[in-house]
């Protein structure tokens, strides 16, 4: 785990430090108290047989215990009173189930308080990430990350790192008591272990190598879920289904298939480790009995079963930290896909960006862009647009008008030149401030699995109920929502999927416009409306652009002419630079793409003309 990996755990830790601190005494109390157990039985053991050729040997009890039942007459004080043997290991069974709770509360309170902090770490750094980060990433990999992989790291914090310690205690504290009893059965007893810690080391590297190929497995399954899901309407309208379960079934079928990997590799682990534990527990045994029967001096029945006990305790949680370690192994690959995303870097504002006023002249002064792979998308654009006025931007299909318009709202930062608003490079202004007064209307809006009004008042903490009605109005959206049952309380379904697409629009329109904006943009935000319900929309929009001290400055990106005609100042672009720019009136009068395309709209909008007067005569021939 690298420095930074460790300094995102430390940050993530705080607060629950002591908890888990806390948790790891506990246990370690615990584990003592249930070491102490087999040898009050072993010494008991040892005095019943004692008692009646030896009565006067020692009581071979524990510390004080021992001394305090020598004093008051020996083994022929303890045979007579061994209820109190029995109530002491109740009394041990009792206090150890105490800590074992402020154990496992403690560890779930801390692992729980880890996992909220670091899923609001996670959602608050993807907010802050850029467009560009959001545009490359899978979004089905993105939420089995913060899901998966987060719930794999609280799983691990919950019950197994403590155990880590668990194993450790117990197998230190075990072999510093059974050293005092006797080395030479001490090695016995041990003689497999080291052999379980080098087997459970190298499993712990295996598994995490095929954790990490497994997980990447199901992150992509579940990206192909998610656009499946997302896109279910297309996959109907085109009759994909079949070709949508065989690719889902690939995607399963590998995840099975590098999941069974993994299962395989545990079920050797696990029977392997069956094998050496019972063969420890074997040996234990029987070299424990020979000893007794050639050398009882040296090894007493109570003290084989003593050995035999902590054997049978030390093996569980030796065999057990192969399986720690393989969680551990999930948990260093999941953390680490986590941190992935936590490492990257957030969107920088320059240490002097401020918040300067918006409603002023914007200027594109030899901009130009390219993205990551080196393909450039702008050359030298230049464009001066006076505050208040509309700008309409006309161009094929990547010419780069939308591009133009992110690099306004510093979704991405200009490669070469600058933008100025008011005189004032927008790279010195602040991002969040920049995109809260610039209202941004996508042809493909985005609408949330909520109320119609919800939608809409969204974007302002402050509305009132006359601002939502008013936006709506302006959108004309008002008509067609109050049609519906509910009227604006009509829930729209995830991404608006009840509504049609010019409805939509509307919607999202009226959203934008509910906030204050200083710039408007409509990327193609017209284009699923009809002519008629365009013209009442840009009516109603040039009634409500008063904002503040002026007007808003608007960019309309549009391929219909009658939406364009009106703006102040047309933008013609053909391969990432203008090629024409003018008036309506002005560009019309020009040889190039604009002039092409109004003669090819108007003579359509000529002939549609004609079909529907042509329609009533053909219907009385029809009657004739």
């Amino acid at each position: 785990m690298t420095t930074r990996r460790k300094k995102i755990l430390f940050e993530l830790m705080k607060g629950n430090r002591l908890r888990f601190a806390g948790a790891i005494g506990a246990m370690v109390v615990g584990v003592g108290i249930g070491l102490v157990t087999p040898l009050m039985l072993a010494g008991t053991i040892d005095a019943l047989i004692n008692a009646g050729p030896h009565p006067d040997a020692p009581v071979a009890l524990p510390g004080a215990i021992g001394q305090w039942f020598m004093a008051r007459g020996g083994i022929p004080y303890l045979m007579s009173h061994l209820w109190i043997i029995a109530a002491l290991v109740i009394v041990l069974y009792f206090v150890g189930s105490v800590f074992q709770y402020l154990r496992g509360r403690w560890t779930a309170e801390a692992s729980e308080q880890f996992t909220e902090t670091l899923r609001i770490k996670l959602y608050d750094h993807l907010q802050r990430l850029s467009y560009g980060y959001h545009v490359k990433a899978q979004t089905g990999d993105l939420i089995q990350r913060c899901t998966s992989d987060v719930d794999t790291v609280r799983g691990f914090l919950s019950s197994q790192l403590v155990e880590i310690f668990h194993a450790v205690a117990m197998v230190g504290l075990a072999l510093a008591i059974l050293l005092t009893i006797n080395v030479r059965m001490t090695l016995y007893a041990m003689l497999l272990v080291p052999l379980l810690f080098v087997f459970a080391m190298v499993f712990f590297n295996r598994v995490r190598k095929y954790f990490q190929i497994a997980d990447e497995a199901e992150g992509k399954m579940g990206a192909v879920l998610q656009e499946n899901l997302t896109g279910v309407r297309v996959v109907k309208a085109f009759g994909r289904a079949q070709f949508e379960d065989e690719k889902f079934d690939r995607y399963n079928d590998d995840y099975y298939r590098k999941s069974l990997k993994l299962v395989r590799l545990l079920s050797i682990y696990w029977s392997g480790s069956d094998a050496l534990s019972m063969l420890q527990t074997g040996i234990a045994i029987v070299l424990g009995t020979v000893m007794v029967v050639q050398s009882p001096e040296q090894l007493s029945i109570g003290q084989m079963v003593l050995f035999v006990s902590y054997v049978s305790m030390l093996l569980w949680p030796v065999r057990q930290l192969g399986r720690i370690l393989s969680d551990l192994g999930k948990a260093i690959v999941s953390f680490g896909r986590l941190c992935d995303i936590l490492e990257t870097e957030t969107e920088p504002d320059t240490d002097t960006a401020d918040c300067y006023p918006l409603n002023r002249d914007i200027e594109f002064r030899h901009v130009g862009f390219a993205y990551e792979d080196g393909r450039e998308v702008l050359k030298d654009i230049n464009l001066t647009v006076k505050q208040g006025q509309t700008v309409a931007l006309l161009g094929a299909t990547g010419s780069g008008k939308s591009t133009l318009m992110h690099l306004l709202q510093r979704l991405y930062d200009v490669s070469r030149g600058e933008i100025l608003i008011g005189g004032v490079d927008i790279r010195q202004i602040r991002k969040a401030y920049l995109r809260a007064r610039v209202g941004l209307v996508l042809q493909e809006p985005f609408l949330y699995s909520r109320s119609i009004r919800n939608n809409i008042g969204i974007a302002r903490s402050d509305k009132t109920e006359e601002m939502v009605l008013d936006a709506a109005k302006t959108a004309c959206a008002n008509g067609f929502i109050e049609g519906f049952s509910q009227g604006y309380e009509t829930m729209v379904g995830e991404r608006g999927v009840t509504l049609s697409g010019g409805q939509k629009q509307r919607i999202a329109i009226a959203r934008t416009l509910l906030k204050q904006n200083d710039i408007l943009i409509f990327d193609d935000s017209l284009s699923a409306v009809d002519t008629e319900t365009d013209r009442a929309i840009r009516e109603a929009l040039r009634q409500e652009r008063s904002e503040g001290d002026g007007h808003a400055t608007t960019f309309i990106i549009s391929h219909r002419l009658t939406t364009l005609a009106e703006a102040d100042v047309i933008a013609v672009m053909q391969h990432g630079e203008i090629v024409q720019l003018g008036s309506h009136e002005q560009l019309i009068r020009q040889d190039g793409l604009y002039r092409r395309i109004y003669r090819i709209q108007s003579a359509l909008e000529d002939e549609m003309k004609n079909e529907q007067k042509e329609a009533p005569a053909c219907a009385i021939l029809r009657g004739a």
